[in-house]
């Protein structure tokens, strides 16, 4: 029977839907709606959720309370006394940096002073200086040599709280080493390494070996350089061409070829590719005799071919290898070959000490004014004179009579910004003694006081001793009163003064020393000094000025005395009184006079002793 269209499309639709497979409904899943019917109920249901928000806490910090329900220990004090840690670079941002900045310039400027002062007013400001601009002062200052205001600084940042870090301790030790105060040096590196909260660097055993190895404590230096090994540092090749200089300057050349040969082992290498140990290893050839092996290690290490790293230090020892060895020739062509080669800033090859081994070449040949000549010439390589290398020009011409010049020299540190220091001046000085050219020594010697450098007694001595000696006594007692608040004299120095002044009869002025070593140093006028001065005064009648100003000196302290303690006791009653004045006034609401006061306390004291006495009388009647 067939079937009608209707009816058939009716029959497919059933079977297709029935054919489907149904997934069946998820009757767990919470029924969440997205939408409402006006804007006004989803701004109730923020609202709502706002409020539990603010109302609930969330369901996680319950948690975390269900779980952790002990309390948690509280944390150990720190110990007050344990080493800060040094702030990082990352500390100079901001204010700080605006203020690291604005010292640096100072110290570009030369005004040191003000750099300094505006570091210790930062410190109790709101922007605190870091450790790194304290650095940059201290460097300054150390670079100029101005030693007290450096430890000064240093003592003022370390009480305020600011911690060092490796630089702070390596600028003490350079200062320590440039002041040749040895124990100072290695008592700051054994608080460096047990005390602070990090481990030296490469730089701070450099330092500390190289002050030892100058100042003939090569042995000590070994000892560093090995603990230095221990503590997991890796060889390095210029503490070893330190070591190899302080061999040389002991004419110890096996020792030199030793650590030569230790540095080689410990680097595992056949040869050494820096530089910087050649020059030491040609000196121990030269001091063997061994004048080809030198020379073919020079070489070796400046051929065309040579793979050796050299720098402007590693060209210096072989250029002072070469000058002082009779080959300054050779010297001189290495020396242009390195100016040549010179491109700053990308490759150094010359520095100060190439111009100081050169002009120290030429004064050896006797060839000062190419010395001047290369020594002026210096700021064409951009290299800026110091006081040690014009010590050590200025030390050369006045050794071979060349005053003249070497005074030029030093009027010409000024206009380089160099300040002389107390060798440049005693230098100087003495070359003018032995030429007899006494006003211009008693300048240098005045100049020196004045720009506050330290001579000591023995350079007094002479200047003195050389003024008496050619009959200007008076200048000599006008240093001598200069120089007595700033040196501790002897008994010499004092002898020498009265019996120059009592030569020319001025007993007065003797007379007047004693009473000021009386008065400032009484200990400094010992038996063998007052009888010293008694024999002077014997032969014009006046030994007893002596016991006269004994005398009046210790009537004066008898009378101060006295004084001090009046004035104590006047204190003492003016305080009492206004202490009663006050409790009077607090008692009775009026202020009485002072002569009420006193008259109570008689009349007080006149009752006690009358009830005292009846009592007494009492007693004894009973007795009876």
């Amino acid at each position: 029977m067939a079937l009608s269209k209707p009816s058939f499309l009716n029959h497919l639709v059933r079977a297709l839907t029935g054919s489907r497979h149904h997934a069946p409904p998820q009757a767990y899943l919470p029924a969440r709606r997205f939408s409402f019917a006006t804007p006004e109920e989803a701004a109730a249901e923020r609202r709502k959720r706002k409020r539990r928000l603010r109302i609930e806490p969330p369901l996680s910090a319950l948690r975390h309370q269900q779980q952790h329900q002990q309390p948690r220990p509280a944390p150990a004090p720190q110990n007050p006394t344990a080493p800060k840690l040094p702030e990082s670079a990352s500390a100079l941002s901001g204010t700080r940096l605006n203020l690291h900045n604005n010292i640096l310039k100072l110290i570009r400027e030369n005004d040191l002073e003000e750099a300094a002062l505006f570091t210790r007013h930062s410190v109790y400001s709101n922007c605190r200086p870091t450790i790194h601009t304290c650095n940059a002062v201290m460097s300054a200052q150390l670079r100029q040599g101005k030693f007290a205001e450096l430890l000064t600084l240093h003592r003022f940042i370390t009480q305020a709280g600011i911690a060092a870090n490796v630089v702070t301790y390596n600028i003490l030790l350079t200062l320590y080493v440039d002041c040749r105060k040895l124990d100072l040096a290695l008592e700051q590196y054994r608080q460096l390494v047990n005390d602070a909260p990090f481990n030296p660097s490469p730089t701070t055993y450099r330092i500390l070996i190289k002050g030892l190895v100058d100042n003939q404590q090569v042995e000590k230096a070994i000892e560093i350089k090995n603990e230095m090994e221990t503590k997991g540092f890796k060889p390095d090749p210029t503490i070893y061409s330190y070591l190899m200089v302080g061999q040389v300057k002991n004419s110890n050349a096996d020792s030199v070829f030793e650590l030569y040969e230790e540095l080689k082992q410990k680097l595992g290498a056949d040869e050494i590719l820096d530089g910087v140990i050649y020059g030491n290893l040609m000196k121990g050839y030269f001091l063997k005799g061994m004048e080809a092996e030198a020379m073919e290690v020079y070489s070796k290490v400046l051929g065309e071919d040579s793979t050796m790293k050299m720098n402007a230090v590693s060209y210096n020892y072989v250029l002072e290898a070469l000058s002082k060895n009779g080959k300054f020739d050779e010297a001189l062509k290495l020396f242009e070959r390195m100016k040549n080669e010179h491109d700053h800033p990308r490759k150094l090859c010359v520095n100060l000490g190439s111009y100081i081994v050169i002009a120290d070449g030429y004064c050896a040949e006797k060839r000062f004014d190419e010395a001047v000549e290369v020594f002026n010439s210096m700021g064409e390589k951009r290299c800026n004179p110091d006081t040690l290398s014009y010590n050590v020009l200025i030390d050369h011409l006045c050794s071979n009579n060349k005053l003249a010049e070497a005074e030029e020299l030093y009027n010409g540190m000024a206009d380089k910004n160099v300040n002389p220091d107390e060798y440049t001046f005693v230098t100087l000085m003495d070359t003018c003694l032995k030429e007899n050219r006494l006003d211009a020594a008693a300048h240098y010697f005045g100049t020196m006081v004045q720009l506050k450098r330290r001579p000591n007694l023995a350079v007094y001595n002479r200047l003195v001793e050389a003024l008496v000696k050619a009959g200007e006594v008076d200048e000599a007692k006008s240093f001598f009163d200069l120089m007595v608040p700033k040196l501790r004299m002897n008994e010499d120095a004092y002898k020498f003064i009265m019996n120059a002044l009592s030569g020319i009869g001025k007993h007065d002025e003797v007379v007047k020393i004693v009473d000021g070593i009386l008065r400032e140093d009484p200990g400094d006028f010992t038996e063998e000094l007052e009888e010293f001065v008694r024999e002077l005064l014997r032969k014009e009648g006046m030994e007893d000025e002596v016991t006269n100003l004994k005398l009046q000196l210790e009537k004066e302290k008898a009378d101060a005395a006295a004084k001090a303690a009046e004035e104590a006791e006047e204190a003492k009653a003016s305080t009492s009184i206004a202490m009663a004045d006050l409790l009077s006034s607090k008692s009775f609401g009026k202020k009485p006079d002072v002569e009420e006061l006193s008259a109570e306390g008689k009349e007080e004291d006149s009752v006690s002793t009358a009830s005292e006495v009846e009592n007494v009388m009492s007693k004894d009647a009973a007795e009876k």
